[in-house]
């Protein structure tokens, strides 16, 4: 690989994952001053530190060696460590501590927001177009795992030419599970090759993970604004729905961990600064959901205590929150590891499908 190229997407994954995470903590660390809670330190990346300097208020700012991410220490976090000092995270009342933990997910959304808005000031508000072009694809669908590519135009499907997206769409949503043989041109050069579409489970259809090109219209600031919050809506809305539907019908998640999002963040680095800055909007749209989600040992499982708190009129326990924190522990290995065997299955997959007996035919 070009030193270039692997420099540029190193520096993409470091961005992305510096970003969403450092920003994420920038939501305790603001909040925790606003409401007077002492921060012993406000960390960028992980590891041994290599800079830092103690501010005013006694917090240590510092860089870090593995710069994936950040974390922030208040003061009396640690419940076990607390020591009933009115500037101390466990000295403040069960609802000012639950604006502190759901300031990281929020910053999120803000960060998501404000990318998605950025991209369709400058470009505009993308309508698919009818042309049979793939304008996007989706990492490890068969499409991608075959070898087309962005740009690709879509001849014919099994022989039959099609001359808009609707037609190359019904021929594909036509055979689920069925291999069928794409002609498409690339840079003037027309080509065939083998795909196998996806069974989709609401519809039936078979789909390969493409989408249309999109034309782009210009818009007002106030109308991108709009849209980026939609779009914020939309990947929420999208995430609950697959998430219901999986657990609905019993099916395994298709999860993403890190070794998947790094590859799906260097293919966006390779393909343009638009794809990479839309990608750290979803991303960062992806870890501010999760992490409202009132799972232990995340943002959303501290609130759920805290609710709880509030409701009972019971203080938090060292042995309460010791469980809940064992719990989410475990809950979140056996994630990462299902996630990152996800990935390992995916990247295995794809492999198998770009090695076999080549049927695509430069005519």
């Amino acid at each position: 690989m070009n030193p270039l190229v692997w420099l540029q997407q190193v520096g993409a994954v470091v961005l992305t994952f510096g970003m969403v995470i450092f920003l994420h903590e920038s939501g305790h660390f603001f909040v925790c001053r606003w409401l007077g809670v002492r921060v012993e330190k406000f960390a960028f990346g992980f590891g041994p530190e290599l800079l830092g300097i103690t501010g005013k208020s006694g917090t240590r700012f510092s860089i870090c060696a593995f710069p994936l991410g950040g974390f922030v220490k208040p003061a009396g976090e640690d419940i076990e460590e607390y020591n009933g000092q009115p500037d101390e995270y466990f000295s403040q009342a069960w609802y000012r501590r639950l604006l502190i933990v759901y300031a990281g997910p929020v910053m999120n959304y803000l960060l998501a927001f404000t990318l998605f808005t950025v991209v369709i000031a400058v470009k505009g508000v993308g309508e698919p177009g009818n042309q049979p072009v793939i304008g996007n694809m989706m990492t490890s669908y068969p499409a991608d795992a075959a070898g087309l590519q962005i740009d690709d135009k879509v001849l014919a499907v099994d022989g039959k030419t099609v001359g808009n997206w609707e037609e190359l769409a019904a021929e594909i949503h036509k055979h689920p599970s069925e291999s069928i043989t794409l002609r498409y041109e690339r840079g003037g050069r027309e080509a065939s090759i083998d795909v196998t579409p996806k069974k989709d489970e609401t519809s039936g259809h078979g789909v390969i993970g493409i989408m249309p090109k999109l034309d782009y219209h210009s818009v007002g600031l106030l109308a991108a604004a709009k849209e980026g919050a939609h779009e914020c809506y939309a990947l929420t809305a999208f995430t609950i729905k697959t998430i219901g539907s999986k657990i609905w019908k019993r099916e395994r998640p298709d999860l993403a961990g890190p070794v998947g999002i790094v590859q799906m963040v260097s293919r966006a680095a390779k393909s343009g600064a638009e794809d990479l800055i839309n990608l750290i909007g979803l991303i960062s749209v992806a870890i501010g959901f999760f992490n409202f989600l009132p799972v232990p040992l995340l943002d959303g499982g501290h609130g759920a205590m805290y609710l709880w708190e509030g409701i009972s009129g019971k203080r938090l326990t060292k042995e309460a929150v010791a469980t809940a924190n064992g719990i989410g522990i475990a809950f979140l290995v056996s994630l990462l590891i299902f996630a990152t065997y996800n990935d390992v299955l995916r990247i295995k997959n794809d492999r198998a499908l770009r090695h076999r007996p080549a049927s695509a035919q430069t005519q």
